[in-house]
């Protein structure tokens, strides 16, 4: 273990517990006199044991609250999600239905869901695997349109990432797999690591995958507002930082980790590490790092922890950070500190926001209390029209103002999936699928634009981003 490790540690921490309340234990807490950190469900180091958490009472309570609440049903959408996408699978031709029936009796596995075949929800969304051969390599959208269909390929399996980059795509997979969770005990991380060949630049892009549409866990990461305060780094999201690889036995990041061979590596470790080699045996390799919604947040983390870390070489080559529906991570000193780097080492960051998509408004930023964005946002409307912006309208998405505008805006959502071939081309065509969840959109504003659909459309028609660089 590193002997500095100490140097790279928390100096403070609150963590939230949602398995250490009840329902109704939570709602007294609304109302009791009790002082927050003696609560059995909140954990935090000594030092903050002083500091008063009145004012984050309300914030607690919701993001308790919403936590419980997606974990009350974390069985029942597990389930679901499998029974839609098995169904989906069967209704596209992509497995069949007397196989599974063969597999039952034979006590084998129902379905290959390693095959490349084999798509998620996600893929059934949203089908289109071939880049848009319209941008070209020096385009300046080509970095931000190639790593919004990497983000989308990451909720795939390892064996269809692979056929679409290497038989689509024409790059080459150097790294696919599953990171290990220090606090879970197991692996719950998905990243993969591409090289995009050209004359002039060897590209990798560092791709982590986001929130899964049923699964509890990830969505209770969204809504937690669980921080850490490392040094000089400023308080930062403590579900993010976990699922990045924070390393539980030191509450904090060690510069170097002893490997454990009984379980799979930590991703920061591992891409870093893998980074390291392939850039030094390349002089002219870049790389540039992604992600969708939990992706993106892991995304803008990764360089954050490089640059405690002081690792010149790869900030040297960073080129550039682009995330899509992002949560909010980090706070005013988080955010100081970000952009000061940011600029000190050229590393360009676009944060991408679809409308009234909810997960970039989380965890809420509620009087100015704790998470924050910073960067340039590039907000798109639901026409695809781009603007520059600090933060995107309506900062928090649970505002009783924007129901009825954020309802509407779903409808013309709908109504617009008719239209859509006739006004950008075949390419965009939505199926019955996504038109069934856009009906659902109806019910949950909001929650549709988070999908990867809108997002790839952004990238491809958005004509803001030709001016990016």
């Amino acid at each position: 273990m590193d002997p500095n490790s100490g140097k790279f540690s928390a100096t403070r921490f609150l963590f939230l517990t949602h398995k250490n309340i009840g329902f109704f234990q939570l709602f007294g807490v609304l109302f009791s006199t009790t002082k927050l950190h003696t609560q059995n469900f909140v954990q935090c180091h000594e030092l903050v044991e002083d500091e008063s958490f009145d004012e984050y009472k309300y914030l607690v309570f919701l993001s308790i609250l919403l936590q419980k609440l997606v974990q009350l049903f974390k069985y029942p959408l597990k389930y679901l999600g499998f029974t839609i996408e098995l169904f989906l699978n069967l209704a596209s031709g992509k497995c069949n239905i007397f196989h599974i029936i063969l597999n039952f009796f034979q006590g084998k596995e129902l379905v290959d869901t390693n095959s490349a075949d084999y798509l998620s929800i996600v893929g059934h969304i949203d089908n289109r695997v071939e880049l848009d051969k319209s941008i070209q390599r020096d385009d300046p959208k080509y970095n931000v349109a190639l790593s919004m269909m990497a983000s989308k390929a990451a909720y795939e399996n390892k064996a269809f990432i692979r056929d679409s980059v290497q038989n689509h795509w024409k790059m080459e997979v150097v790294a696919s797999g599953d990171y290990w969770n220090d606090y879970q005990g197991k692996a719950t991380t998905q990243a993969f690591v591409l090289l995009d060949k050209s004359d002039n630049q060897d590209t990798y892009i560092v791709t982590f995958r986001g929130t899964e549409l049923f699964d509890a866990d990830q969505w209770s990461y969204d809504f937690d507002v669980s921080w850490l305060n490392l040094p000089g780094l400023g308080k930062t999201h403590a579900g993010f930082m976990k699922v990045l690889g924070l390393q539980k036995s030191n509450m904090g990041w060690p510069k170097e980790i002893e490997t454990n061979p009984n379980h799979a590596p930590e991703a920061y470790y591992f891409i870093r590490d893998l980074l390291k080699k392939h850039l030094n045996e390349n002089n002219k390799a870049r790389f540039i790092v992604t992600g969708h919604s939990l992706g993106g947040a892991l995304a803008i983390l990764f360089p954050a922890i490089l640059m405690m870390h002081e690792e010149t070489l790869l900030l040297e080559r960073l080129e550039g950070v682009y995330t899509f529906g992002q949560p909010r991570v980090g706070d005013d000193i988080f955010v100081e500190y970000m952009e000061n780097n940011m600029k000190h080492n050229g590393i360009k960051y676009y944060r991408i926001v679809y409308n009234y998509d909810i997960v970039p408004r989380l965890p809420p930023d509620l009087k100015d209390i704790l998470f924050k964005h910073f960067g340039i946002c590039l907000y798109f409307d639901r026409d695809y029209n781009g603007k520059k912006v600090h933060e995107e309208p309506n900062k928090n998405y649970f505002s009783l103002s924007k129901i009825v505008p954020m309802t509407s805006n779903a409808f013309c959502e709908l109504v617009r999936s008719f239209t859509m071939v006739s006004r950008y081309g075949p390419q965009y065509q939505e199926g019955w699928v996504l038109r069934i969840f856009r009906l659902v959109g109806l019910v949950f504003p909001g929650a549709l634009d988070h999908l990867p659909q809108d997002y790839v459309n952004a990238t491809r028609l958005g004509s803001i981003l030709s001016k990016v660089d």
